[in-house]
């Protein structure tokens, strides 16, 4: 073994044979460079030492936990977290308690906002997104979307999330089967600053999260329970004895929950909440009438699919006179609203402004004209699907309707049926209604547009969608008595309206129109696209999708002398526009944020590219 390290640094190594080696005495004419000493592995040589590991790794968890939680919660922290899923882990268990700092510490964070969707949402990203925003303003939103029992996040990604962000003050879990009480308690505990709450098809969590919530989340103020098969009565009743600040509440499709816990939450909050929305319940008419009772506060009522409240429970809501404050009530799918009910809405709520009844069967016209004499404040009324409405039910409402009155929309309603043109109507003036929605009422024809155009002088919404029965002369009739100027003008669908409409609104509200829809509108041609082009100012917002414009049309838009600024155009579906009209889009393009031009079978692909590369700022529909 001497043999081997017998070379030093002051001694020469050459390979070879003896005849090849010079000394540097032997020959002093000759340079040698500097000798290097002989490097060699003898593993054999330390045979008898083990190779030990090193690594940081070898501490039990609780050592390495201690050296963690001394590091500043910052950029150390965070970078920490990138060596390993185990680390990331440790990092996301520890706790503000845990390093010394208070919640009053996080009163002035929580700017930053996450959400996770699908299968990127995890435990894993939950803890990164823990660990990683305490160093950058901390976390105040968080909106977690599962994909159902294929979801990844359970009770330990609430925990990381608890531990690492007591700033978060919005969190929402939608359809995360894995989530019980136990990751809902950490959060309570752990962000007592939580605000607002949405649990939805979380079936794994029962009243017991929601006591936890309520005895540790006083901040509250606004808490959506969907889908939720564990949540029932004790839940909300400990949020109505702790909660005080609540002012929203939205529940749906609960099956435990029913008239116990809705009248103890309504009658212990009633006082200061303002939104209530209570859908697909098991509840009856005693939940309506402690609203109508005790929500001396709410100002936002929705109803929808309470198949179980009759009619006296709408009748008690109203009669019991305490929704004084009530603005905007919406019912859905609810047999118990009748004539009788809706009118006992509008004479117990006296500031109401906004009504939307959908799928109310059993609602005629004499609940709207009753409703008309007794809600003097209300400026809107919706009506979708309420067949028992009909055209004489329009009429009465429109001419008892107060002062106020501002928007009235129609919708699918099929006990309209057009009035008689040889009959004798009243023509009362409105001059409060600036919007006038009928959209998909078969039976709606010409005369009831002549109706309306004597009634409503000050229009400025028009939105007449489906409607096979109307003509050039109904728009005509209901637009030439209007003494200020249109501002948005719908007749999507209606497939008798031609040139002459268009060319009338253009001319008579040229200088006020700003969006004009014709969509389906088969008699239109590029005569309507020159009269916009000639006679409109203002107009921004143009869709003349599934008509039978062609280049000419788009040709006179780009060459308008008003100079159009148009932002959004829709030519989708008209086949007679071809790769002509190429230049002029990009004309128009100097001023479009949005362009549609699918199902425009004769523009090329190569057109299409040059309209992208070119009109970079514009999003466009191809």
């Amino acid at each position: 073994m001497s043999g081997i390290f017998r070379f030093s640094g002051d001694e020469d190594f050459f390979l070879g044979g003896s005849s090849m080696y010079l000394s540097p005495g032997s020959c002093p004419s000759v340079y040698f460079p500097a000798k290097k000493r002989l490097r060699i592995a003898a593993p054999s040589v330390f045979s008898g030492f083990e190779e030990k590991q090193t690594s940081i790794d070898v501490l039990p968890d609780e050592c390495l936990f201690e050296i963690l939680r001394r590091l500043p919660s910052g950029e150390e922290r965070s970078a920490c977290a990138c060596v390993s899923k185990h680390w990331l882990n440790l990092l996301s268990s520890i706790t503000r308690s845990e390093v010394n700092e208070s919640v009053q510490d996080v009163e002035g964070e929580g700017f930053l906002s996450r959400s996770l969707e699908g299968k990127k949402a995890t435990d894993l990203r939950l803890a990164a997104i823990a660990v990683g925003t305490s160093s950058r303003g901390g976390l105040g939103k968080l909106q977690i979307r599962g994909s159902g029992f294929d979801s990844k996040v359970t009770d330990a990604g609430l925990g990381a999330v608890a531990h690492g962000c007591p700033s978060l003050r919005v969190l929402s879990l939608w359809n995360l089967p894995a989530v019980s009480d136990m990751g809902l308690s950490e959060i309570a505990r752990s962000c007592p600053m939580i605000e607002k709450l949405d649990l939805s098809r979380c079936p794994g969590i029962t009243d017991n999260g929601l006591v936890a919530i309520a005895e540790n989340c006083v901040n509250l103020s606004d808490l959506t329970i969907d889908s939720c098969s564990g949540v029932g009565n004790e839940g909300l009743r400990a949020i109505a004895r702790r909660c005080i600040n609540l002012r929203s509440i939205s529940i749906r499709s609960c099956p435990r929950i029913g008239d116990q816990g809705v009248a103890f939450l309504l009658a212990q909050a009633g006082s200061y909440l303002t939104k209530v929305k209570l859908q697909m319940l098991n509840i009856s008419g005693l939940s309506l009438a402690v609203i109508g009772h005790y929500g001396a506060a709410v100002t936002d009522l929705v109803l929808h699919g309470l198949q179980g409240v009759n009619e006296k429970g709408f009748w008690v809501m109203g009669n019991a006179k305490g929704l004084k404050k009530l603005k905007s009530l919406s019912v859905m799918s609810c047999r118990g609203m009748t004539d009788v009910g809706l009118e006992a809405v509008g004479n117990g709520c006296p500031d109401l402004k906004h009504v939307s009844l959908n799928k109310c069967l059993l609602v005629s016209g004499k609940g709207l004209v009753a409703l008309a004499k007794s809600a003097l404040s209300l400026e809107s009324l919706k009506l979708e699907e309420c067949h028992r409405i009909n055209q004489f039910g329009v009429m009465g409402f429109l001419m008892n309707c107060g002062s106020k009155l501002k928007a009235f929309s129609l919708a699918n309603c099929l006990g309209i049926s057009d009035f008689n043109s040889e009959s004798s109507l009243p023509s009362p003036s409105c001059s409060s209604l600036r919007s006038l929605s009928i959209r998909c009422c078969p039976g709606f024809g010409d005369a009831s547009l002549t109706f309306l155009g004597n009634f409503c002088h000050q229009l400025q919404d028009v939105e007449l969608c489906g409607l096979n029965g109307v003509t050039d002369a109904g728009v005509r009739e209901l637009l030439q008595s209007n003494n200020v100027g249109l501002v948005k003008v719908n007749l999507s669908g209606c497939i008798n309206v031609s040139d002459n409409t268009v060319s009338a609104i253009s001319v008579c509200h040229g200088r006020t129109l700003e969006s004009l829809n014709l969509d389906g509108c088969k008699n239109i041609t590029d005569a309507s696209l020159v009269t916009v082009a000639k006679n409109c100012y203002s107009v921004n917002d143009l869709d003349i999708s599934n008509t039978l414009v062609s280049d000419h049309g788009i040709k006179a838009l780009a060459s308008s002398p008003n100079h159009l600024n148009l932002q959004v155009l829709s030519v989708g579906g008209c086949s007679a526009i071809t790769d002509k009209s190429k230049a002029c889009i990009q004309k128009l393009g100097r001023t479009l944020l949005g362009l549609n031009i699918q199902r425009c079978g004769r523009i090329s692909s190569s057109t299409v590219d040059t309209l992208l590369e070119n009109l970079w700022r514009c999003d466009i529909l191809y």
